[in-house]
């Protein structure tokens, strides 16, 4: 491996002026969403084509830089990725349509002993984010069940927040339909049933502690569940399909297409419905994804202007200079993401952000590309779950009607999630080979 270049920090300006763009708009609104991210990241592509190259004795001319940027957004892994992310919002659009999501959260309660209820729900949001791949989606789903809940057995409001959060950030991290997994997978160029199994080993232990704290607490007198939770099993088809086809390591694409076309064959079948409207309802599900997929063009062009102008030689070799071991590399890698996500608060931007950094990294020290990638996606679900300003905290806490920062200490699955997954960095296992 040759000695990583120093590069240069002028490289890194027009990320740092994208930042701080959206750290004040955030603080001076109070809303950390004010400020559109593709908006920002226009801004910081913009400065990084005006912006000269520091010591180079010839400088690209902006109609070179231009391409260079289109070069970059247009990186065949990266167009995949926004086709994945696309036939993703596709999917979701027909089997919300079709009442798929609506079968597995009422098959769930329908089945949940009292006692269990913690433990429960919980369960049945891993279900659910882990079939929906969205954690807002599980959030937004969940969130007015687990409101009527707490009320019902007395518990402890935030606690139950705090339950919903870390199982939707459960699937946003393990989904094969995730676009953080999805962008995590595409960015290290894993298989996603490879990646699962890593990364399932990587959250096991926070899973099985987490199950037990919450059977632990005690509920208050009188709690009751009442209701009739009607479901058809034939609804959850497209859900099992996915998940099935998923672990046979056939390819995302057609996995996505097939469990579209369950789903867009079932809802006609029961008149929910036409086939006209169905294709309607995947191009509204499609476009939910429209902004990600743009972000993400974007940010892969600004990532190869930086990349140009020495930013990311610099980044890398702040990063990796004092990391002696593949279990520093990781490290640097966790920190990266985990730093990116505070700041931007989107697990999937700061995934792809990061990707080629830490494919960088992976390279040098020899890391599993199947651990990068699981390294990635959990860190930055790991903050997701925990920000007060981040928009699952803050639907949660918006449905619940109490503030988000009471949430915090009760995302029990997350910070058990980040003392799992530190612990399996320093445990090691750099033995094992990628499944690419």
């Amino acid at each position: 491996m040759h000695k990583q270049p120093k590069g240069s920090f002028w490289g890194l300006v027009p990320l740092i002026i994208f930042l701080i763009l959206y750290v004040i708009t955030g603080i001076t609104t109070n809303n950390f969403n004010s400020m559109p991210l593709m908006i920002g990241i226009m801004i910081a592509s913009a400065i990084a084509l005006l912006m000269p190259k520091v010591g180079a004795k010839k400088q690209l001319s902006f109609s070179e830089k231009v391409t260079k940027y289109c070069i970059g957004g247009g990186d065949n892994g990266l167009i995949l990725m926004v086709i994945i992310f696309l036939m993703a919002g596709g999917f979701y659009g027909v089997s919300k349509s079709m009442h798929a999501v609506d079968a597995v959260t009422n098959l769930g309660l329908s089945i949940l002993p009292l006692k269990l209820i913690l433990p429960g729900l919980f369960m049945i949001g891993c279900i659910i984010s882990f079939a929906m791949g969205t954690s807002m989606g599980t959030v937004a789903a969940l969130m007015p069940i687990a409101v009527s809940l707490a009320l019902k057995t007395h518990g402890n409001m935030a606690l139950f927040c705090g339950t919903i959060v870390g199982s939707a950030m459960f699937g946003d991290n393990l989904s094969m339909i995730s676009a953080s997994v999805i962008a995590a997978d595409r960015t290290q160029n894993v298989k996603a049933a490879a990646k699962f199994k890593t990364n399932f080993l990587m959250i096991l232990p926070a899973l099985i502690i987490n199950l037990i704290l919450l059977a632990m607490q005690p509920l208050g007198k009188g709690a009751h569940l009442s209701g009739n939770y009607h479901y058809d099993l034939v609804n959850l088809l497209p859900y099992v399909v996915v998940i099935v086809l998923s672990f046979t390591g056939m390819n995302v694409l057609p996995v996505l297409t097939i469990g579209m076309l369950t789903g867009i064959i079932i809802g006609v079948w029961h008149g929910n419905f036409s086939i006209i409207k169905a294709m309607t309802i995947v191009h509204n599900g499609m476009m939910n994804m429209e902004d990600m997929a743009l972000i993400a063009i974007l940010v892969g062009g600004l990532v190869a202007l930086m990349d140009y102008l020495g930013g990311i030689a610099w980044i890398l070799n702040l990063l990796t200079k004092r990391v002696k071991s593949a279990r520093g590399g990781e490290f640097a890698i966790a920190g990266l993401v985990s730093l990116l996500d505070i700041i931007t608060t989107n697990n999937t931007i700061s995934i792809i952000t990061a990707g080629p950094l830490a494919k960088d990294i992976s390279a040098q020290f020899h890391i599993p590309a199947v651990r990068t990638a699981s390294n990635l996606a959990t860190f930055s679900c790991i903050f997701n779950g925990l920000i007060p300003y981040g928009g699952q905290l803050l639907v949660a806490g918006g449905l619940a009607n109490i503030s988000p920062v009471k949430i915090v200490p009760y995302s029990w699955y997350c910070l058990l999630m980040l003392l799992s997954s530190v612990i399996f960095i320093l445990i090691g296992f750099h033995q094992q080979k990628a499944e690419a």
